[in-house]
């Protein structure tokens, strides 16, 4: 047996395809359970040919607030957390997941809403991209963006800024 370093730089390619450095790579927000947006956050990233995706919501109320709940940053660190509310489109609490392709912009995915908060998948940054999505890569971010609505929803992490709201109005939300 040797005990030679397997070296996987020629399998790698010579020119970088961002000038994103390297193995940058800032997670925001991803404490315990909501660690597990990490992996979807980062495919749809090289999907999408972006530096940033992100796990927003903003409040019924107020849909052109938006604030991060999960950010991962391939091009900052620490991850830039600053939410562009006029690049997110006025959703309706009862409208359908829908996706849309900015191109060089980013994509947006809307992922429902819960308990009078809308959700949204953010992913921008430097990009080289000048067409849409093909419908492969298309699929793929719906299917992932489709993941994360299962963590929100079906895993009920989405509950964590209801109950945050809540405190934060002082109601009480013990039984």
């Amino acid at each position: 047996m040797a005990d030679d370093v397997i070296d996987l730089t020629p399998y790698l390619p010579t020119q970088p395809q961002t000038d994103v450095p390297r193995g940058s790579m800032a997670l925001w927000g991803a404490e315990g359970e909501r660690s597990r947006f990490a992996l979807p956050l980062w495919r749809i990233i090289h999907l999408a040919r972006a530096e940033r995706a992100a796990i927003a919501y903003a409040s019924v109320d107020r849909p052109d607030v938006w604030a991060p709940f999960v950010v991962l940053d391939l091009g900052a660190d620490p991850a830039r957390t600053d939410m562009d509310s006029a690049v997110v489109p006025r959703f309706d609490a009862d409208e359908s997941p829908s996706l849309i392709d900015y191109e060089a912009g980013g994509v947006i995915v809307f992922l429902g809403s819960a308990d009078g908060i809308l959700w949204s998948l953010v992913v921008d940054g430097k990009t080289d991209r000048t067409d849409p999505l093909g419908t492969t890569s298309r699929e793929d971010v719906l299917f992932l963006a489709g993941e994360c609505a299962g963590l929100l929803f079906l895993r009920d992490l989405a509950s964590d800024v209801v109950g945050d709201r809540s405190r934060d109005a002082g109601e009480d939300t013990t039984e």
